[in-house]
């Protein structure tokens, strides 16, 4: 698949989104769920673009792509802070239909989760949990397809996202699902949201852009004084180089169709990302002022998810941790490590 077709697929994405995905749609299925009109609608939307089945094979009715390969509409889902897991859909489906599992209609979300004493099991954080039709969840080596409506919810920080609870009966009857032993969900997630933080960060970059050039302050721009601009030069180097991580991220891994990531590239990509999410929320909010923290300004639809997404899948502790634990191991020069990670012939 050349660049130009991984093009074609954004394209596709971003405009359906920036039609569709629009900061009323987002307010409007932030407050009503699952249940609500724009939710069912937009993703219908979704559906009919083909997208959600982009990663299967051809012969499943997808269009055969690997996970670098459909980076571009990752990142757009991010750019337009787009509430619904698309992009964790994509994957659950190719993951299910390798292991011969019947998907569910609608969305679905990937968690980890832990069994209880009682046998039922439950899921901390599920990302989308309160918009998704199902989550594929992995406990130790063991996944399993579990049904949202099924589970007893408890509400997190983002507003979409929710802690579920299964019955041991409800575990029992649903399907397990046979993944690769190499996939770790937390490294696969992290992949994905490394690529909407991306998304995310570039759309907070170019709204503050465009805010530093229309507000007016002492007769000029904002835009136009050296501290301004000093902090959107700031802000655009951590934007640049967390996207070309999380294109690393996102590259070629060890399952031969780039569904499974590789996880040294993913510590790279998800450390570099939730650490430039901290630092361009705190300059956006610096350069728009009181009226970048009101509700009413899109602005805030962005940062918060970048605030939520820094710890999902782990935060830029964790991925570091994963990187330097890596280099102790190593036996070689530490530049076999770089040169690994950045290796340009496997990246989209």
């Amino acid at each position: 698949m050349t660049t130009n077709n991984n093009d074609m697929f954004a394209d596709a994405a971003r405009d359906v989104l920036a039609d569709q995905c629009t900061p009323q749609v987002v307010r409007a299925i932030e407050e009503g769920g699952r249940t609500a009109e724009a939710t069912t609608a937009l993703w219908e939307q979704l559906e009919a673009t083909g997208l959600a089945d982009a990663l299967l094979s051809e012969d499943a009715g997808g269009a055969g792509l690997g996970l670098g390969q459909v980076f571009g509409v990752l990142e757009q889902c991010g750019a337009h802070a787009l509430p619904l897991p698309l992009g964790e859909t994509m994957v659950a489906r190719a993951l299910l239909a390798r292991a011969g599992v019947a998907r569910p209609p609608g969305s679905i979300a990937l968690a980890r989760g832990e069994h209880l004493a009682n046998g039922g099991l439950r899921c901390a954080l599920v990302r989308s949990g309160q918009v998704a039709a199902a989550v594929l969840v992995q406990t130790g080596t063991e996944w399993r397809l579990l049904n949202t409506a099924d589970a007893q919810g408890a509400a997190q920080a983002l507003a979409l996202d929710a802690a579920l609870t299964w019955t041991a009966a409800q575990v029992q009857a649903a399907p397990a699902v046979e993944v690769n032993g190499a996939l770790d969900v937390r490294t696969l997630q992290a992949a994905v949201v490394a690529a909407q933080m991306a998304g995310a960060l570039s759309s907070v970059f170019q709204r503050s852009l465009q805010y530093a050039n229309e507000r007016q302050q002492f007769g000029r721009p904002i835009g136009k004084f050296q501290a301004i601009q000093h902090q959107l030069a700031v802000m655009s180097e951590h934007v640049f180089a967390a996207r070309m991580a999380a294109q690393l991220g996102c590259s070629a891994g060890h399952d031969g169709m780039g569904v499974v990531p590789d996880r040294l590239r993913v510590a790279t990509a998800k450390a570099r990302c939730s650490e430039a999410a901290l630092v361009v929320s705190e300059l956006a909010h610096a350069i728009h002022g009181a009226i970048g923290f009101t509700e009413e300004y899109d602005l805030q639809l962005f940062t918060r998810r970048l605030h939520a997404w820094r710890q999902t899948a782990g935060s830029e502790a964790y991925w570091y941790g994963v990187a330097g634990e890596a280099l102790l191991h190593h036996q070689g020069m530490t530049l076999d490590i770089v040169r690994r990670i950045t290796d340009v012939d496997t990246v989209l």
